[in-house]
């Protein structure tokens, strides 16, 4: 019993010698890092920036996420990760540095701050995806609870240590010195990873290259109702909670005049809240509500702190403020963190999530902006009572929008793969497009059914890799349907096919039942062949993987079926 709860601990992954030394490599650099950006706020306010510039810097930290994220995501995919983390690391390293010299020889003013802000933030929307998709490869199947747990203590760790260091050494030493602190701890990160020699699986077929991976990226999300859902919730929650980091700097320098020590202090309130939900709240909040219930008491929650942060103006109260918005912020964002993890499949994993990533830092960047240009235009008390009303309002969408769906879904593979026919010709990895087709007969009393079941049949195919899907009658026989199904090679199908869930076979086994034909609806496979006439009259095929001919009849099909009737 006790070994069973020693392996379920939370700290359990850090038995592991790799992550431990990586995981403690990361709390400190994210430590140096949540100084830096209380160093930067206060440059800001040093060089006599307005308001709405203060607040600028959490959107320009936020916007590389929203620009990068996505094909960084990709690249995770297809690169070896950890040469691209040390890479990142020295894109980070490099960007500190500059910011160093730069505040040295006092040569900063607000744009260049921002500038160099908007290089640290591109550094980590590829850093981000990278480090998710290798966790999983530094521990085992039982250390990866714990490795997620520790995740995310490590990031509210570092929220309350970094700002009350860095604080410290604005108080000390100056700017600068706590920008080359950051640098160096990035580059303690390089040498952690350099002492990780594990190699990455080998996939049993051929990679995507980096166009089909990010398209794939974007064909799941838009045939993927669940994920629509979690993603819409996200970019609310994000737009709305952007109020906190553009505003709290205003309100600390600006309304509260606090000095280096007490700004460093403010958002380690705010960090303290965070892991009291996490310890405290959320545990028993899970025992006895539903995750949709939990997100909107969260967002009522920041909703009344947005009142009293435009309201009290006493330093001590004004902590205790902070420290609601980190519990309000943790509710609110875990659950909707697992619902999002719940939506995706193993496959499409560290795209989805740099997908969640990347829109929900592009609506912090857009709410930035707006709650900044509001707090100057309109003031900042008026912003936030504006910003209160309108997140209590946004939460009747939470009706429609519920995620509680998200517990039920499962994406476990079916029990027994379908078998394929034979081939006369096999395809090399990189043939295409290759079309995919069924011919099944339907009782027209059932008619009804069968479209109905249709329509979800070519959300599974489409998302799993299908560009394009086709349903036709026939036109000569009664009831005679033709599915057609396109990808973009014959890897694209056997991928296809390794991508299929017990759910989404199982939709597809109903379809099969309502045939009334004969025997079991055939798959027929069809690679896409051009022909043309060379010089001497002599007729060449060729698959579409070889030069394309003049009238490459392939692309001539592909922009028809993309206007068939679906």
């Amino acid at each position: 019993m006790n070994v069973h709860l020693n392996k379920t601990s939370t700290f359990a992954a850090l038995r592991n010698p790799v992550y431990r030394k990586l995981w403690f490599a990361i709390l400190l650099s994210g430590t140096c890092v949540a100084a830096q950006d209380t160093a930067a706020a206060w440059t800001m306010n040093m060089l006599g920036s307005s308001p709405f510039f203060l607040s600028l810097i959490s959107t320009v930290a936020s916007l590389p996420f929203f620009l990068f994220t996505l094909p960084a995501g990709a690249l995770a995919d297809m690169v070896n990760r950890r040469r691209l983390l040390c890479f990142m690391n020295l894109w980070l390293a490099g960007a500190a540095v500059l910011l160093a010299i730069l505040s040295s020889f006092q040569l900063l003013n607000s744009y260049v701050l921002l500038f160099c802000v908007f290089l640290l933030g591109i550094g980590f929307a590829f850093h981000a995806p990278a480090w998710s998709a290798i966790v999983p490869d530094l521990v085992t199947n039982e250390e990866l609870p714990s490795a997620a747990t520790l995740g995310g203590l490590q990031l509210n760790v570092s929220g309350i240590i970094g700002p009350a260091l860095g604080g410290v050494l604005l108080y000390f030493l100056g700017a600068n010195w706590v920008f080359a602190v950051n640098a160096l701890c990035f580059v303690v990160v390089i040498f952690a990873l350099l002492q990780w020699k594990g190699s990455e699986a080998e996939s049993g077929l051929p990679l995507e290259n980096f166009l089909e991976s990010f398209s794939t990226a974007v064909r799941y999300v838009r045939y993927s109702p669940a994920i629509q859902v979690v993603l819409a919730r996200n970019v609310l929650f994000a737009f709305f909670i952007s109020a906190l980091p553009a505003l709290i700097p205003v309100i600390g320098l600006k309304e509260l005049r606090l000095q280096p020590c007490s700004l460093g202090l403010l958002f380690a309130s705010m960090a303290a809240g965070s892991v009291f939900g996490a310890i405290f709240v959320l545990p028993r909040a899970r025992e006895k509500l539903s995750s949709n219930t939990l997100i909107i008491l969260g967002n009522l929650l920041v909703a009344v702190v947005y009142v009293l942060m435009a309201l009290v103006r006493q330093r001590e109260l004004f902590l205790v403020v902070a420290a609601l918005a980190g519990i309000g912020w943790t509710l609110s964002a875990s659950e909707l963190w697992v619902a999002a993890q719940r939506t995706m499949p193993g496959w499409a994993r560290g795209r989805m999530n740099a997908t969640v990533i990347m829109l929900s830092q592009g609506a912090i960047a857009l709410g930035g902006i707006v709650w900044g240009f509001s707090g100057q235009a309109a003031g900042v008390e008026v912003t936030l009572i504006v910003a209160a009303v309108a997140m209590a309002l946004s939460l009747l969408l939470a009706i429609p929008l519920s995620i509680n769906f998200t517990t039920s879904l499962s994406f476990d593979p079916p029990p027994i793969s379908c078998v394929m026919m034979p081939l006369v010709n096999n395809p090399q990895p990189c043939d295409g497009p290759v079309a995919i087709t069924f011919e099944i007969e339907i009782d027209r009393l059932r008619g009804r059914e069968f479209l109905r079941l249709m329509r979800e049949v070519r959300l599974i195919h489409r998302r799993n890799g299908a560009f394009s899907w086709r349903l036709d009658e026939d036109l000569t026989r009664s009831n005679i349907y033709r599915i057609e199904v396109m990808v973009p090679s014959w890897t694209g199908y056997l991928l296809q096919r390794e991508r299929l869930t017990k759910a989404e076979q199982e939709t597809i086994n109903k379809v099969w039942r309502l045939h009334v034909g004969e025997g079991v609806p055939e798959e027929r496979y069809y690679l896409c062949v051009n022909r043309e006439l060379d010089a001497r009259g002599t007729t060449v095929a060729h698959s579409s993987s070889m030069p394309t001919a003049p009238l490459d009849l392939c692309a001539q099909e592909a922009q028809r079926t993309s206007r068939a009737v679906h």
